[in-house]
Formats: structure tokens, C-alpha cells, sequence
């Protein structure tokens, strides 16, 4: 059998987190499966072999309820991780079926498209009250100015949390997500407990009054509702869904909104035209073209063979998103910015059971925004080389500065 190629990266490499696309294409050149030396597992890179693994059933986001550590040859958990970890085990993105299932089944219905249009009014009102802040200064942080006020906004009104906790929130989710990144450390790990233990505290003390006196938001939807047999979520339940909802909704939709509004002002002619008239398309494309998150890593849950490659039970697979999405044997011209594209399956939500729940909401968000940023602001341009967030497998700008 022919041995699996190997490509040599730091992923931290500067040149790789501020464009990884070249690097994306030499990878799908090596072939279907390939070794990420310094990830220490398989990936793939190719659009059908993503896709494909993404709803193979035979793989999955955990391993443990298949297999013991001892099988796996895994040492204990670190113990200074245990809030964090204790969290985690309750979250839908680590969750495998039979309790993925259930817990997803709580939250599906809140996440359907006539659920969430209800908020478009409120996204628009938000979306002018920032631009009102800073429209008379001429320039703006667009990152730090519009994005992630209004992500996180948008999410603390969907969860009933005020809004002017938003910084604080903020805060901590940075710090929770930071964990999954390619730069981590003891320093990262600690403040990334920390930052559980506050934020879990926090939404425990909202779920409570929920329990005493319900509303009409995302958190009471929760805390009133009851399966087929009548049995609710627990607190514990409740409090993961709430954090998980804010940490993924706002910081994909921070990147993915930075991210698109650079392409849309480096590659599309007469954006503000362009943006009137198929908002729809221009969202569709930012997600392919530049997604935000790069990366969802799958365990093999039985030996198996695929891609042409044998995974033994308990192995990991790196499906690398970002290069997906520009895998030219899916999608035409695949460097070049097209709203027009028709259909345009990116698989930047992800494909499957793990499916993005919120994927309806943040929609809605991206195409509010930047229609009203670019009726706003129609002569934005940017101001200065924009900066890449160091922070890979995310990939989301640290500052986009545009004037008008």
C-alpha cells in the first residue's frame, strides 16, 4: 500500500494564518488523505472527501462512549481542566447520538427560519444605532465597531441577556475559545476555566429566574421545554446550550462579517450596488470565500476505510473547511469572489448531524448587516492593510479599518 504523503506546517506560521489558501491547494495536491506532521493526525482537504466524512456516521465528534481510555492508550484529563472539561460534557458540538439527538431535538425549533425572522427588525435597528456612533467620524474598526457589538448584541437579545453585559461576554468568550486553537498554552488553558466558571455562573443565575418566571426568550424556550416523555433539560443543560449558542454565533459570525466585507471591498465592483441587490448571495459566497472557522476534527468510532485510506478505531481526521471551499473541482474559479454562484454548497455550517444549528440565524444577522452598512456607508473603503487574527483554525481579521 502507498505510504500516506506528509505535509510539513507549523500551523502558526505567520505566512499559513495570514493566507492559508496556497497552502490549502498544495495539501489537495498531495492526494485525498494526507499526514499534518505537526497536527499529529490525518486531514483532508478535498471538497467530496470532507463533505463526505462530515456525514459518514461511522465517524464522530467523540469517542469515549465507544471506547475506554486504556483502549485508546490516553492518558487522564488534566485535572486544572475539569470545570472546562465538566462543561463540555453537555455540549452539542461534542456530543454523539443517542444524546446529541435529544439535546438537539430541544433546540431545532427555535433555530427554524420563521423563529428567527422575528429578529430582523431589532438586527436593523442595532445594525443603524452603531453606524450612527462612528458614520460622522469618516473611519472605523470595522471588527471592533460594528461586528462584534452587533454579534454579540444580536445573541444577547436572542438568549435574553442584557445587552450591556455584552462586554463582558465578550471577554469570556474569547477566552473559553481560545482553547481550540493552534497557539495554546498553560497561560490560555487557565484563563479559558476561568473564564467557564464566571460565564457559567452567570447564565445559571439566569436560568434560575427563567424557572421562576419564564419570557419569550431563547433561555426560557429552554428551561419550559419538555421531550415526548415529558422530561425537561437539566441546569447544567441549559447553561452549556446558552454559552455554546454566544461563544459559536458570535465569534463565526464576528469573522465571517469581517472576512466578507474585505473581500466584497477588494474584489466586487460597485459594492454597495452589488450588496443591494442579492444580499442573499453576497452572505452565501462571504462564507465560502473566506469561512471562519477551518477545521472540525472527527474521530473514527470503528476501523474503517475511506478516502482510500484505513482509519483504525479511536483515530482522528483533520476536514479542513477553508480548503474545501476552494477546491476547484467543486467550485469554478474558486479564488475569485462570485455572489452569483448558483448552487454554492460550501460546507462552512458544516454538513450532517453537527450541522450549525444556529446557521438560520446568523443568515439573517450577515444579511442585515451588510445591507445596511453598505446603504450607510456606500463609498467604504478600506483604510489600511488589514490584520489577521492570530488564531488558527479560526481565521478572522483582528482589525479592519475602512474610511468613506
Amino acid at each position: 500500500m502507498t505510504a500516506t504523503p506528509v505535509f510539513d506546517l507549523d500551523p502558526c506560521d505567520p505566512g499559513f494564518v495570514r493566507d492559508p489558501y496556497p497552502f490549502y491547494a498544495a495539501m489537495r495536491d498531495l492526494g485525498r488523505v494526507f499526514e499534518w506532521r505537526q497536527l499529529g493526525h490525518r486531514c483532508c482537504g478535498r471538497y467530496d472527501d470532507v463533505n463526505a466524512i462530515l456525514r459518514d456516521r461511522r465517524f464522530g465528534r467523540q469517542i469515549l462512549h465507544v471506547a475506554t481510555r486504556d483502549e485508546l492508550g490516553w492518558p487522564e484529563p488534566a485535572a486544572h481542566l475539569g470545570p472546562f472539561h465538566a462543561f463540555e460534557e453537555h455540549s452539542l458540538l461534542e456530543l454523539e447520538p443517542p444524546r446529541h439527538t435529544r439535546l438537539r431535538g430541544f433546540v431545532n425549533a427555535s433555530f427554524l427560519p420563521r423563529q428567527v425572522d422575528r429578529f430582523a427588525t431589532p438586527i436593523e435597528r442595532l445594525a443603524h444605532d452603531l453606524i450612527d456612533g462612528f458614520a460622522a467620524s469618516g473611519r472605523c474598526d470595522l471588527v471592533a465597531d460594528y461586528a462584534a457589538p452587533l454579534a454579540v448584541g444580536v445573541i444577547a437579545d436572542f438568549l435574553g441577556v442584557p445587552r450591556g453585559l455584552s462586554p463582558q461576554l465578550l471577554a469570556w468568550s474569547h477566552d473559553m475559545v481560545a482553547i481550540y486553537q493552534a497557539r495554546r498554552d498553560r497561560g490560555i488553558e487557565d484563563r479559558t476555566v476561568a473564564a467557564t466558571v464566571d460565564f457559567s455562573a452567570l447564565v445559571r443565575e439566569f436560568v434560575a429566574a427563567r424557572r421562576r418566571g419564564p419570557s419569550e426568550d431563547f433561555l426560557s424556550q429552554l428551561v419550559t421545554a419538555t421531550d415526548g416523555a415529558g422530561f425537561g433539560l437539566t441546569d447544567d443543560e441549559i447553561v452549556t446550550m446558552g454559552i455554546l449558542l454566544l461563544n459559536a454565533g458570535h465569534e463565526a459570525t464576528v469573522h465571517a462579517l469581517g472576512n466578507g466585507v474585505k473581500a466584497i471591498l477588494e474584489q466586487v465592483p460597485e459594492p454597495a450596488a452589488a450588496v443591494a441587490a442579492n444580499a442573499a448571495g453576497q452572505v452565501e459566497e462571504m462564507l465560502r470565500f473566506d469561512a471562519p472557522l477551518h477545521m472540525f476534527t472527527r474521530y473514527a468510532l470503528e476501523d474503517v476505510e475511506v478516502a482510500g485510506e484505513p482509519f483504525r478505531k479511536g483515530d482522528i481526521v483533520g476536514l479542513l473547511l477553508g480548503s474545501a471551499n476552494r477546491d476547484p473541482a467543486k467550485f469554478a474559479d474558486p479564488d475569485r469572489f462570485d455572489a452569483t454562484r448558483s448552487p454554492n454548497p460550501h460546507v462552512s455550517f458544516g454538513v450532517g448531524i453537527h450541522a450549525c444549528v444556529g446557521a438560520p440565524l446568523a443568515r439573517l444577522e450577515m444579511q442585515v448587516a451588510i445591507r445596511v452598512l453598505f446603504e450607510r456607508l456606500p463609498g467604504m473603503r478600506i483604510a489600511e492593510p488589514p490584520r489577521v487574527k492570530d488564531a488558527w483554525h479560526f481565521h478572522g481579521l483582528e482589525a479592519l479599518h475602512v474610511a468613506w
